[in-house]
């Protein structure tokens, strides 16, 4: 397989749970892991009779997102029905948007190594979701759950400007950060407040006409996608060098063989007899509404980015980890208002606070850690009353089970040794247990120096003054 004479063509649409209390069109509750079928009422599951109404703050969200992305706001909001049937669609068809859209076209620009793409945007509009079929809770048959049925969703679909697996994960990530930080949607991929449909197709380099595509569907993760993506280019790839033509379908990603299968032929929107909602009048958007929002739109990655660094004069680097997500830079924020130095923020936020919510699999906001509690951290540490080794251990403490700092430090007994009598006869003690590497030591053998020092502060449990013991050792060798 000649993978270097194939160029990819990749889009996306990216559907994005707006965190509204309720759904679009009724006043049913949103709340993720509720029982089965105990959040969709008779206008979600399209009783006769029933008449929905518009959730205003959806509005609000999706003309956010377009002032986020520099993109034309429609003037009105209309409406219209798109006719499928499966199980959990209990109205036979979904309200959504065609002509009309609320957001028109827009874009985002994501970053390749040193170099910057600008990747189109084509259309931000609302809809309403369907529900969740459940195929593996009973032996022989499926299970709806209808708690997600009319939940606020905007699907954002990007013009076909990406060219690789990678390109269209950073891209899947520069939109997961814009949402995050206007607030609009917690973004979170597990539970299914964003999800992702590729579009991919494969050509000839040199060619302008497009390939054959095939949707993926309903993809959860940025890992899934770009594997899913990388495998479908290959699949492609070799069917076509094998005199194949490619079919215009809808593929599901397996993740366990990561394959992807056939799901069913794509459908094109005649195949939807689209129509416009009767039940709905078109809304006027004003400007001054608009205006408003724009006024009021939180501070985005990039301005925040340039923010951290120019006011703290932190690296490109650590700016990039520190508005990894709205919820770090906050933190960042609140750890820089105690008066401790951003360099030691940075370092004890993306260094050890990081690692114990990996190890944990926890995100910074369900740990027990505040922003209070690193900048007394590092206080205690600039001040020499607790060494390194006794920080990280009283950071660890800390996850556990949070408390005042100053107490742990009395109670677990982590305040620095930093007299010298009592540091050296801990030192006498060790040399006494270690004469033939402290002879060594004094015959040049530097390396041992670290020996001595670790042993003086294993015996003190981390508590030892690490500079104390490096004075006193010199000056033992000097003697």
């Amino acid at each position: 397989m000649n993978t270097n004479s194939w160029e990819s063509v990749i889009g996306l649409e990216i559907h994005v749970q707006l965190a509204t209390f309720t759904k679009l069109f009724s006043s049913s509750p949103t709340v993720f892991g509720s029982e089965p079928n105990t959040q969709a009422s008779e206008i979600d599951l399209g009783l006769p009779g029933v008449l929905p109404v518009l959730n205003k703050e959806a509005i609000s969200f999706a003309i956010k997102f377009g002032c986020a992305i520099n993109a034309k706001i429609s003037n009105q909001v209309v409406f219209a029905r798109k006719n499928y049937f499966y199980p959990d669609l209990p109205k036979g068809y979904q309200i959504s948007q065609l002509d009309d859209p609320i957001v028109g076209e827009g874009k985002v620009k994501i970053l390749l190594g040193d170099e910057e793409k600008t990747i189109g945007i084509t259309r931000a509009h609302l809809e309403e979701d369907a529900g969740k079929s459940i195929h593996d809770l009973f032996n022989e048959s499926s299970a709806i759950d209808l708690n997600r049925a009319g939940t606020c969703l905007l699907e954002i679909v990007s013009e076909p400007d990406l060219r690789s697996a990678n390109e269209a994960v950073e891209y899947l990530k520069k939109i997961h950060k814009i949402i995050t930080f206007l607030g609009i949607s917690d973004g979170n991929m597990s539970q299914g407040s964003m999800r992702c449909d590729a579009n991919v197709s494969i050509r000839k380099f040199g060619d302008d006409k497009l390939g054959t595509r095939t949707e993926l569907k309903n993809i959860n993760s940025f890992k899934f996608v770009e594997k899913a993506i990388n495998y479908e280019i290959s699949r492609q790839i070799k069917e076509l060098e094998k005199g194949n033509s490619i079919k215009q379908e809808t593929r599901l990603y397996d993740s366990t063989k990561n394959t992807t299968r056939s799901m069913r032929s794509k459908e094109e929107a005649n195949d939807y007899r689209y129509f416009p909602e009767p039940d709905l009048i078109p809304i006027r958007i004003s400007k001054d509404l608009v205006n408003e929002i724009k006024q009021n739109l939180p501070e985005l990655p990039e301005a925040l980015k340039k923010r951290f660094i120019d006011s703290y004069n932190l690296s490109d680097e650590d700016a990039d980890l520190i508005i990894a997500n709205k919820e770090t830079a906050s933190f960042f924020e609140g750890v820089l208002s105690h008066n401790v130095s951003a360099k030691s923020a940075v370092n004890w936020i993306t260094g050890d606070l990081f690692a114990l919510m990996n190890k944990n699999d926890l995100s910074i906001l369900d740990s027990k850690i505040t922003p209070e509690h690193i900048a007394e951290i590092i206080k205690n540490t600039d001040n020499q009353k607790i060494s390194g080794p006794s920080a990280k251990k009283l950071l660890e403490l800390l996850w556990e089970s949070g408390g005042n700092v100053e107490k742990i430090i009395i109670k677990e007994g982590l305040e620095q040794i930093s007299n010298d009598n009592q540091v050296e006869k801990i030192l006498d003690e060790v040399i006494l247990e270690n004469q033939k590497q402290f002879l060594q030591l004094k015959e040049g053998k530097d390396r041992l120096q670290g020996f001595f020092v670790g042993q003086v502060m294993k015996k003190t449990s981390g508590s030892a003054s690490p500079q104390v013991v490096n004075k006193l050792l010199k000056e033992k060798l000097s003697k």
